[in-house]
């Protein structure tokens, strides 16, 4: 007798190799390939945090002179005893900005100052050219991040004390890419200057920088006396700080806002920024993303880079320092007038 002639259903076939296919899923779970989460294009995000701030910038300008009535919110205190306030013009610049980054980027993590809780159409909010022929005239590569390594930082309207004041040359929008917990991407809108018209700076580290940065400003003579720029809010303490560590002749001005500071190191009117008390992280990433892309550094006064990771506290609590050059040296002699004053 011959050897059987053996026939496989196709059906019976095909039902026996899904159920394989499905037990070893079940088993293992999916590859790598199935799971491959979105990226974004760090250039089309640069271009995208750029019209947000101006149009956060737009919404608060509209609001501070339209009427001087601001709706103005208490938060609390800051622990000089400032109040710290929210505004109508707060409220509109963090909805144009978080909004349109959800619907630019879905799924991307920002975190903002501001909190609102009133639903919002994704529809309604306009869309935003991923492609600024700026950002293509000043960058030729581009990167490509995945999700889960970004967060966006986002002060709506920095200086609102200032703002409810009039002293409008200090208030600014604020948008920062962190990557990995690294300042990366910085956008300061400014936009009360030019007689209104407003000023945009913006940097992404490695990559390039906005015209409106120019060259660093090194003016200093040797010999010269230092030149602090610290808080409105409490120049007292921290002028007392920085005469301990640099000399009685050190001058200690003025100014409102983290951005604005900043900026103040990078135009070369200042040589420090300096700050002693607790400071929130939005008040800082997009500024430190523009210092760094200039060869400077923002640390903490203990010598710290600040991570910008989701997780992280919020708050820098060991104060800061922001220079252009002589960092350490700076954050040495500050570190024993420190002490001092702690004795």
């Amino acid at each position: 007798m011959g050897p059987a002639n053996v026939r496989i259903n196709p059906v019976g076939g095909a039902v026996f190799i899904a159920l394989g296919v499905c037990a070893a899923l079940y088993m293992f779970g999916l590859p790598d390939w199935f799971h491959r989460e979105p990226r974004v294009s760090m250039k089309e995000l640069l271009s995208v945090c750029i019209q947000l701030a101006q149009e956060g910038g737009k919404r608060v300008k509209d609001v501070r002179l339209a009427s001087n009535v601001l709706q103005e919110n208490l938060k609390g205190k800051t622990d000089e005893g400032v109040k710290d306030v929210k505004t109508e013009g707060d409220t509109q610049s963090h909805r144009a900005i978080v909004y349109g980054l959800a619907k630019a980027f879905p799924g991307l993590k920002v975190i903002s100052e501001e909190k609102d809780l009133k639903p919002v159409n994704l529809l309604e909010i306009k869309d935003t050219n991923k492609h600024l022929t700026e950002v293509a005239e000043t960058i030729s590569s581009d990167q490509s991040i995945s999700n889960s390594k970004i967060t966006v930082w986002v002060d709506p309207l920095d200086a609102t004390k200032e703002y409810t004041e009039k002293k409008l040359e200090y208030v600014a929008t604020m948008v920062c890419v962190a990557v990995d917990g690294h300042p990366t991407i910085g956008v300061i809108h400014k936009p009360f200057v030019n007689d209104n018209k407003g000023e945009t700076v913006w940097a992404w580290v490695g990559y390039g920088k906005s015209n409106t940065l120019g060259a660093v400003k090194t003016e200093k003579k040797e010999g010269d006396p230092d030149k602090i720029i610290v808080s409105i809010s409490h120049k007292g303490d921290v002028e007392s700080v920085a005469k301990t560590a640099l000399g009685e002749k050190t001058q200690v001005i003025t100014g409102a806002g983290a951005g604005y500071k900043t900026l103040e190191v990078i135009k070369g009117n200042a040589d420090a920024y300096l700050h002693t008390t607790k400071i929130k992280k939005w008040d800082l990433c997009a500024a430190n993303a523009i210092i760094s892309s200039m060869d400077g550094k923002m640390t903490t006064l203990q010598g710290d880079f600040i991570d910008y990771s989701s997780t992280t506290d919020k708050v820098v609590s060991d104060g800061l320092l922001v220079t252009l050059s002589n960092h350490f040296d700076y954050l040495k002699k500050l570190a024993g007038a420190m002490k001092k004053s702690d004795a």
